[in-house]
């Protein structure tokens, strides 16, 4: 069996604060990690699910019902839609919050490395949802359409403002790309998601944008890309068979995109440590860095040695170790043992 190398946390920490969960990652994986993210703490805990409530100001844009829906964090869920006889593309949308987040989590970043709690030549993580993660969960048919490319601007625009705000040579961006795999997959609840929205294949399409996304992060910044099958009640969407699509989508964008992926991260569902699922993984083209979302908080270290097991088959290169998705969403308490089962299964980065 291959000994994993390296850990990666995809964005989401279940604690109170950034800086509770940069001493934590530091003192538990500081020798394994290249990145450390703030956790994706305050109303960013939810993933996406705050941006209705951020985009509900913008003059020109709706909730949808009267009454808001209640979600955990006094997020009001409610969907979105364009207002009556209003174009699409004369919305100005108000700052989205991922830059402002950013920054403020950076200057703890900075001033814990200062103290030496985090070690010199750990990067700062900053996580992004892809604009078709938020377009499609929160608009429906031809809006969808319509709005996206003034979406797509303004997440560009906090990208800039994290550029112009952050050193380059502290920053890594991470595009996290969840919605695409459902769309891809045709997952329930995404089936109707390609209407009125782009023509073509749905591969092309969803690699088109991503390797955009990607070409969008100057060449002395690091990025990353996290394939994800969801995490609600720490679920997927739907249970892929293989890594087979998994593959077709990181092979695509890796040919398309204009500069090197510095990180792919690629999900193992829990059930999952038979040669079937890993076998396409063989077909993977090479990348600086591969991380296996292998590690899970049921069955721990025993678990995912299994699965370190089945995938060291398959997979060419070194690879590290990571979880499914972020870890924000787990029981309360259990999160210093999912970091730790990281360094139990794999060696310290190199």
């Amino acid at each position: 069996m291959t000994e994993p190398r390296g850990a990666l946390l995809t964005g989401s920490v279940n604690y109170d604060d950034a800086e509770k969960t940069m001493r934590t990652v530091a003192e538990i994986l500081g020798a394994h990690v290249r990145r450390i993210p703030d956790g994706e703490v305050g109303k960013r805990f939810h993933w996406i699910m705050f941006q209705p409530d951020v985009l509900g100001q913008a003059a020109g844009i709706d909730r949808v019902g009267d009454e808001p829906v209640p979600f955990p964090a006094g997020i009001d869920a409610r969907p979105l839609r364009l207002a009556e006889g209003v174009e699409a593309g004369g919305i100005e949308l108000p700052p989205l919050g991922y830059a402002a987040a950013a920054i403020e989590s950076y200057a703890t970043f900075v001033r814990l490395r200062q103290e030496g709690t985090i070690p010199a030549g750990i990067r700062f993580q900053v996580s992004l949802p892809t604009p078709v993660a938020v377009v499609s969960s929160f608009f429906a048919g031809q809006e969808r359409a319509a709005i996206e490319p003034v979406y797509a601007d303004a997440m560009l625009g906090e990208l800039e403002q994290i550029l112009e705000a952050i050193d380059h040579d502290d920053l890594a961006i991470q595009w996290d790309v969840a919605s695409e795999m459902g769309i891809l997959e045709g997952a329930e609840g995404y089936g109707a998601v390609m209407d009125h929205w782009w023509i073509g294949d749905v591969l092309e399409g969803i690699v088109g944008r991503l390797a955009a996304l990607v070409d969008s992060v100057p060449g002395d910044v690091e990025v990353g890309i996290h394939l994800c099958y969801g995490d609600a009640g720490e679920k997927h969407f739907v249970e892929p068979t293989d890594t087979a699509n998994l593959v077709r989508v990181a092979n695509a964008v890796t040919s398309a995109a204009g500069r090197e992926l510095t990180w792919l991260h690629l999900p193992v569902p829990i059930g999952r440590d038979d040669a079937e699922y890993f076998t396409p993984l063989g077909e993977l083209v090479e990348v600086p860095e591969l991380y296996l979302g292998l590690v899970h908080r049921e069955d721990g270290s025993d678990g995912a040695r299994s699965r370190i097991a089945a995938a060291s088959a398959a997979v060419r290169q070194e690879f590290g170790v990571a979880t499914e998705c972020g870890i924000g969403r787990a029981p309360e308490g259990t999160t210093d043992g999912i970091l730790r089962t990281h360094a139990e299964v794999a060696a310290p980065r190199r």
